[in-house]
């Protein structure tokens, strides 16, 4: 293929502003969130509408040149980085940033794949309604993204994931086909549709290995009339647990988030970035709570303070501070947003995005636990996650005095240890990442051959060329 007119002939379909070629210019997005991978490209392009999506993967088709989608770049698995070969056409989403319609009686609103997921919220909010889905990386992570990965964030407890909150999608296949569109610009989206194989599905996860999602029509509901937050020390993850049990029972579908946050990961948001917990001494483990109400702030803060003189008679916390403003809610809940960050510039350390039944959690920490520091004495393990919906980032980091790089040469052993675990406890290896590059060979060694089998039918019936991401999932 030569490179002039492949830029040329990609030029034509989006302008030639839109194909990066300068090594410059595509750099941002040849190398991924976590800077783990970083590969080359023969264009990178930047559509605006599906049409043109479409005519790009037809032209690539052609040629049998690999795709590789992306969104808002933030993923941590590799899964939007191509390989070395300098083959790949990277399509961009960012220019498919419209939102084409907000409907009030459906609760639903349409959005193209290279809308933000701030801007989706906003849009919503606007509208008198509520997106539910909030990520931390939510100021650069596109809809796009969200659903190709199946995004999970911090109200899957009471919305759902990604695959939940999205009614329909509208898709380009693999051979350049659009799927999914209505003739008015919005994207089919029911509620109710029993129509045979529920295509929208095995888009949705599959991270763009089956063809580009290029706008959705998402759920809305409605705005809730207060929030409250509080953040409450518990003596261990087990005990965390039954005042999980405890808030479902007494709040319903009012309790909108869970999250479980050690001391460890307090520690390392108030050294990197200043945010202090609002406790008085420290503790091992510490919930976020947060309700939504449906009837007024008064209501809310009586349910909320029914629930900790409750769990205080009952021993299941030491501590709690209710959020008195929303600022100190938005206090508590970047004690939480910054713990991946705060890692980051902490050193490199052993990530894990794992699953487990909610009611396993607290045997799968401490058995877990007690195994990584019997093979590494003095590792640090930092944990904090959904306990709600039973997803955990589950992180190893050095000892103190060992250098974090040179800790990461036994990856390999700590991620065996931990990913055997969740196995034995009926769990996942990754809840809401991903494959990508990053667990595409690991999957092989808990996933049931025949589902495997399953996967790759799939990816040959719908990609025969094998063209759309390849080297990710399968």
């Amino acid at each position: 293929m030569n490179p002039s007119e492949a830029h040329a002939s990609l030029a034509a379909i989006v302008g030639s502003g839109h194909v990066l070629t300068d090594a410059g210019a595509q750099a941002p997005f040849l190398t991924d969130w976590r800077k783990q991978y970083t590969g080359s490209a023969l264009a990178v392009v930047l559509p605006s509408r599906t049409e043109e999506v479409a005519r790009i993967v037809h032209w690539c088709a052609d040629r049998r040149l690999p795709i590789v989608p992306q969104g808002g770049n933030t993923g941590l698995v590799g899964g939007a980085t191509p390989d070395n070969s300098g083959r790949a056409v990277v399509i961009a989403t960012r220019r498919l940033n419209r939102v084409r319609a907000v409907d009030l009686t459906d609760n639903s609103i349409t959005a193209e794949a290279g809308v933000l997921l701030v801007a989706l919220q906003e849009a919503a909010h606007n509208a008198g309604r509520l997106f539910p889905l909030s990520l931390a990386s939510e100021g650069s992570c596109t809809i796009g993204g969200n659903l190709s990965s199946n995004a999970g964030g911090t109200g899957v407890l009471r919305y759902g994931n990604a695959r939940e909150l999205c009614l329909g999608i509208e898709a380009v296949t693999a051979q350049g086909e659009i799927i999914g569109a209505g003739a008015d610009g919005r994207v089919r989206g029911l509620r109710k549709d029993n129509t045979g194989y529920d295509l929208k599905n095995l888009f949705i996860g599959a991270e763009g290995t089956l063809g580009i999602i290029t706008a959705a029509t998402m759920r809305l509901y409605p705005q809730p009339r207060a929030r409250i937050t509080t953040l409450a020390a518990v003596p261990s993850p087990r005990v965390a647990l039954q005042l999980l049990t405890l808030a479902q029972g007494l709040l319903g579908e009012s309790l909108t988030a869970f999250e479980l946050v050690s001391d460890l990961a307090l520690t390392l948001v108030e050294r990197h970035f200043g945010r202090r917990s609002p406790f008085d001494r420290r503790h091992a483990h510490a919930v976020l709570i947060e309700i939504s109400d449906r009837e007024d702030q008064a209501h809310a803060t009586r349910a909320l303070e029914s629930l900790m003189q409750e769990a205080m008679r009952q021993k299941l916390i030491v501590d709690a501070v209710i959020a008195q403003s929303l600022q100190q809610s938005r206090e508590f809940w970047q004690l939480r947003e910054f713990i991946s960050e705060a890692q980051a510039a902490e050193g490199r350390n052993i990530k894990h995005d794992i699953a487990v039944p909610v009611s396993r959690i607290a045997d799968f920490i401490e058995s877990t636990d007690a195994r990584l520091k019997s093979a590494f004495p003095g590792c640090v393990l930092i944990t904090f996650g959904h306990l709600g919906d039973g997803n955990l980032h589950y992180n190893v980091a050095a000892p103190a005095g060992v250098e974090p790089h040179a800790f990461d040469k036994n990856k390999d052993a700590v991620n065996l240890i931990v990913h055997d675990s969740v196995a034995e406890h009926g769990g996942s290896i990754s809840a809401e990442h991903g494959l990508g590059q990053l667990k595409r060979e690991e999957i092989k060694r808990y996933k049931p051959a025949q589902e495997l089998a399953m996967m790759r039918a799939i990816k040959a019936a719908i990609d025969p060329l094998g063209i759309m991401n390849p080297g990710k999932v399968l």
